[in-house]
């Protein structure tokens, strides 16, 4: 059964595809149901004796995997590339390694490509490309003959225009050919209405090496000294006084929805190992920990979905596209802080069950940028995120260039130098930082913590 959405969305494609346009893009809030919607297309393209094969692509293992099952339930098919299928699912990344031939094969049949998360592959004929938008540029485009492109967050976070979109002029804002927004799927009972608690102290002091220094708040202390905010993600008792909320409020909700889950997104492997020692020993907590460099981490994944683990810790494997439905609780403790990335880790949390609780909650300190982007939630596609920039060959190659750097080293175990990478977003290689934190975590105390929440959606 279709959403409504999902039909109109369908509909509007086919009319688009049959007017002799080739490009659609289609923007529903994370957690919408995007790749059911564009399987169902698929199926009524393929109905209508318009397309021979499709095509799709995603940014990590894990969501190719999902596309890859809902596609061969709907279209009963293995949906595995092989002969006699009707089409396969794979990443971005295989890209670079599929032949050339791969695309003058494509090109004499009739194809749909899809691209899951569209935002990840930046650049046009016009710009400078990442890897990913290259090949959208120069092969997939020509040799396709219809494409959708599919985005929950229609910006990057290094301003590049992403492949395939139209944008307006003067002002370079993104051309939707469909839009879904939040407020429309909370509205419809599609997705859960979003709660944001901001954790705050007021009493924070910060010993130094004459004399301790004060502050109200955790912007204050950011602000006014060198502490970085990964010296607050990793303060004990910060962690564990944000930890323990949230597992109180996984607790209530599980009273009604046994199995809901709560997913805690670190910034480091040594934090993410702290956090469930904290989980497991302080609050006696069920966990699951998947980061890159687990060659399981997909399987853990795919097991936790259908398990009553309470908590899956995980390093930028569960930001965008993953389908987990029963995850109702988030603590963002990663040190991204992006409104794109904000906005994917939230969309985790928002995909409606059947259990009569559907309440959905996110737990996250209240510095600034976080703060901002929690009090924009209502706004479909913030006016900060709406413009793109085109950067010269220097700038981009000195941005590349540093990343790289970065990169080579992040196998440190000192756990003062934190790296903020999330390695399965290609586009947040242009926001990779490498911060000396020159003040020691036990310096710094933190005490008298309130909360502010923003719940999104309620009028009157």
């Amino acid at each position: 059964m279709l959403r409504l959405w999902q039909s109109e969305c369908i509909s509007n494609a086919i009319d688009y595809y049959k007017n002799g346009h080739r490009h659609f893009l289609a923007q529903a809030t994370p957690g919408a149901g995007k790749t059911r919607m564009a399987a169902y297309l698929a199926k009524a393209l393929f109905d209508n004796n318009m397309i021979d094969l499709v095509i799709c692509f995603s940014p990590s293992k894990t969501v190719a995997l999902d596309i890859q099952k809902t596609f061969a339930d709907i279209l009963d098919c293995t949906f595995t590339g092989q002969v006699a299928t009707l089409g396969c699912s794979m990443t971005y990344q295989s890209m670079q390694y599929l032949h050339h031939d791969f695309w003058k094969t494509i090109s004499r049949r009739r194809v749909l490509c899809i691209f899951d998360e569209i935002h990840h592959c930046g650049g046009n004929e016009g710009s400078n490309n990442n890897s990913w938008g290259q090949s959208l540029v120069h092969d997939i485009q020509h040799a396709a003959l219809y494409t959708l492109a599919l985005t929950g967050t229609p910006w990057r976070s290094d301003e590049l225009p992403i492949s395939l979109l139209s944008y307006t002029d003067p002002e370079d804002k993104v051309i939707c050919n469909y839009q879904y927004s939040l407020k429309q799927a909370v509205n419809d009972g599609v997705c859960r209405r979003p709660n944001i608690t901001l954790i705050d102290s007021d009493k924070i002091s910060l010993q130094s090496s004459t004399e301790p220094e004060h502050f109200s708040s955790i912007n204050a202390l950011l602000e006014n000294s060198n502490t970085h905010y990964s010296c607050v993600l990793n303060n004990n008792d910060a962690l564990n006084t944000i930890i323990e909320l949230a597992v109180n409020k996984l607790k209530t909700i599980r009273q009604i929805s046994v199995k809901a889950g709560g997913l805690i997104v670190a910034a480091s492997i040594i934090h993410a190992q702290k956090i469930i020692q904290i989980l497991e020993q302080h609050f006696n907590q069920t966990c699951t920990l998947v980061t890159y460099k687990d060659k399981h981490s997909n399987k853990k994944i795919e097991s936790f979905k259908y398990s009553a683990t309470q908590w899956i810790v995980s390093i930028g494997m569960i930001s965008e596209g993953t389908d987990i439905p029963r995850l109702q609780v988030c603590c963002y403790l990663s040190n991204i802080r992006t409104e794109l990335y904000f906005r994917q880790v939230l969309g985790r949390i928002l995909r409606t069950t059947n259990p009569a609780n559907q309440d959905a909650w996110l737990y996250t300190f209240a510095e600034s940028n976080l703060v901002r982007f929690a009090e924009q939630i209502e706004i479909d596609i913030p006016e900060s995120c709406s413009r793109i920039t085109m950067f010269n060959d220097s700038y981009y190659s000195e941005r590349n260039q540093k990343h790289t750097q970065y990169s080579t080293n992040i196998d440190t175990e000192v756990e003062d130098h934190c790296y903020t990478i999330d390695w399965e977003n290609d586009e947040n290689a242009f926001i990779a930082e490498s911060n000396d934190i020159q003040t020691p975590h036990s310096a710094l105390t933190l005490g008298q913590y309130h909360t502010r929440v923003i719940s999104a959606f309620i009028y009157g």
